[in-house]
């Protein structure tokens, strides 16, 4: 009786795998085809905000596409699914501040008229 039961559960799993399987290959599919597209965006006339938004978003759609797929955040509990994004925005706000940080005025290096002028101010007091 056990032994009827066995191959039915097999086949459910090898089911389950071949679907995986394909889920798997029309995700690589069309992460090709948003890969081709934002290649062929590039070449494309266009004003710069949109070709950066557009760009931005592809690469969000696909970040996504791979992460809930490729990942297995799809199957996974949401618990590690909240772990994940938790990280996510850590490492976004650490990229934000070093941007916000770097792009000011006073990370400029400093020309040698402005470094003969500190040194004179230093010099003479």
């Amino acid at each position: 009786m056990s032994a009827s039961t066995h191959p039915v559960a097999a086949d459910a799993t090898s089911h389950h795998e071949a679907s995986k399987f394909h889920i798997f290959v029309q995700l690589a599919m069309i992460l090709a085809v948003i890969t081709g597209v934002e290649i062929v965006l590039i070449y494309i006339p266009l004003p710069k905000w949109l070709i950066v938004t557009t760009l931005v978003t592809l690469s969000l759609v696909k970040f996504m596409l791979v992460i809930f797929i490729f990942m297995h955040l799809k199957w996974d509990k949401l618990f590690c699914t909240i772990l994940f994004f938790i990280g996510l925005v850590l490492a976004g706000g650490t990229v934000a501040a070093l941007l916000a940080l770097f792009a000011t005025e006073d990370g400029k290096p400093l020309t040698s008229e402005e470094t003969s002028a500190i040194e004179y101010v230093v010099h003479s007091a």
